[in-house]
C-alpha cells in the first residue's frame, strides 16, 4: 500500500509517516515505479505496534528500541512507563487535594456555582478520600467554622435533615 493508504488506515497523517521514516521508526519496503513509497503487511503490523506503544505514552526513541529488541526491552519499558503514570496520577491527586483545600476558602467556594453533593463526593473520591477522610474533613470544617460548614452543605443542595445528621455526626466524632 502507499503511504497515504497506510496513513488513512491508521488514522494518521502522511506527515507522521514521513517523520517515522526520517527517524528510522517505520521505513517503506520499497518504491513503486512512480516513486511512491510502498508498505507491506509487515509494515502495517509494525505501525499498529507503534500506535499501541504510543498510546501507553512511550516516547518514539523507546519504541524504536523495543521494536529492535522486543523481548529484551518491552517489559522493562512498560514497567517504567507504568511507574511514570502512577507518579503522574499521584501528582494529580495532590492537585485535587489542593483544590479541595482551596475550596474551603469562602470566596473561591462561592464562585463555584455548578456543584452538588454527587459532584463534590466524586471529586473527593478521585482525590483518594476514604469514608474516614470524608468524616475527618466534615469534623474539621464543623470545628473550625460551623456556620460556614452549614452554608456549604446548603450550597451542595442537601436537604435540611441530611445537613443536621452530618453536622451532628461531625460534632460527636472525636
Amino acid at each position: 500500500m502507499t503511504i497515504s493508504q497506510l496513513a488513512r488506515r491508521h488514522g494518521l497523517s502522511r506527515a507522521t509517516l514521513l517523520y517515522y521514516d526520517r527517524i528510522g521508526l517505520l521505513r517503506p519496503d520499497g518504491r513503486f515505479a512512480n516513486d511512491y513509497r510502498h508498505y507491506s503487511a509487515a509494515a502495517d503490523r509494525r505501525l499498529a505496534d507503534i500506535r499501541t506503544y504510543r498510546r501507553t505514552g512511550l516516547p518514539l526513541r523507546e519504541i524504536r528500541r523495543i521494536l529492535e529488541r522486543p523481548r529484551k526491552d518491552l517489559a522493562a519499558a512498560l514497567e517504567r512507563q507504568l511507574y511514570d503514570v502512577i507518579a503522574q496520577m499521584e501528582a494529580l491527586r495532590g492537585r485535587q487535594r489542593l483544590i479541595v483545600e482551596l475550596l474551603k476558602n469562602r470566596r473561591l467556594l462561592e464562585r463555584v456555582s455548578d456543584m452538588n453533593k454527587d459532584r463534590w463526593v466524586k471529586i473527593l473520591r478521585a482525590s483518594g478520600f476514604t469514608d474516614e477522610d470524608l468524616g475527618r474533613w466534615h469534623r474539621d470544617f464543623e470545628r473550625t467554622d460551623p456556620e460556614y460548614h452549614e452554608r456549604f452543605l446548603v450550597f451542595l443542595g442537601l436537604p435540611p435533615e441530611e445537613i443536621r445528621r452530618i453536622r451532628e455526626r461531625s460534632r460527636a466524632s472525636p
